[in-house]
C-alpha cells in the first residue's frame, strides 16, 4: 500500500471528524481541539487543510446535501454514517475546491469508502460522486 500524501491523510482525519460530528453532532471547534490534542495528534496529515475540510463541510452541510440528495438510492436518513463523511467531504471538495481534479476527489473518495465504509460501500460512493461531478465539474470531465 503506498503511503498517503498529506492532503490524503488530512482526508481520513476529516472523514473520522465528520463521523463524530454526524453521530454526536460535536462542533467543529470541539473537533479540531480533539484531532489536535490526541497523543498521535494529527500525524503527517496537512492540519491547515484538515482544518479547512471539517469546517468548509459542517459550514456548508446544507448545501452539500441538497448537490447529493438528488444522485442518491436511498433516503437520506438511510445513508451509513461513515458513507455520508464520505460524500459530504467529497461534495465538498468538487464544489469549493476546483483547483483538485474531479478524478482526484472521488478516487481519495473511493479509497477512504474501501477503508472506513461497508463492504460494497466504496461503489455507492463512486456512483454518486461521479453523477455529482458530471453536474458540478462539467468543464473539466
Amino acid at each position: 500500500m503506498q503511503a498517503l500524501s498529506r492532503r490524503g491523510l488530512a482526508r481520513r482525519l476529516t472523514v473520522q471528524a465528520l463521523y463524530q460530528w454526524l453521530i454526536n453532532e460535536s462542533t467543529p471547534a470541539a473537533l479540531l481541539r480533539q484531532f489536535r490534542e490526541q497523543e498521535e495528534g494529527l500525524g503527517r496529515a496537512d492540519p491547515l487543510y484538515f482544518e479547512e475540510l471539517l469546517t468548509g463541510v459542517v459550514t456548508h452541510a446544507s448545501a452539500l446535501t441538497v448537490d447529493l440528495v438528488p444522485h442518491l438510492d436511498r433516503p437520506l436518513e438511510q445513508l451509513d454514517p461513515v458513507e455520508h463523511a464520505i460524500l459530504l467531504l467529497g461534495a465538498y471538495e468538487l464544489r469549493h475546491k476546483p483547483e483538485v481534479p474531479w478524478k482526484v476527489v472521488v478516487n481519495e473518495a473511493v479509497n477512504l469508502a474501501k477503508i472506513f465504509g461497508a463492504e460494497e460501500g466504496y461503489k455507492f460512493v463512486n456512483g454518486v460522486l461521479d453523477k455529482l461531478a458530471r453536474q458540478l465539474r462539467a468543464h473539466e470531465i
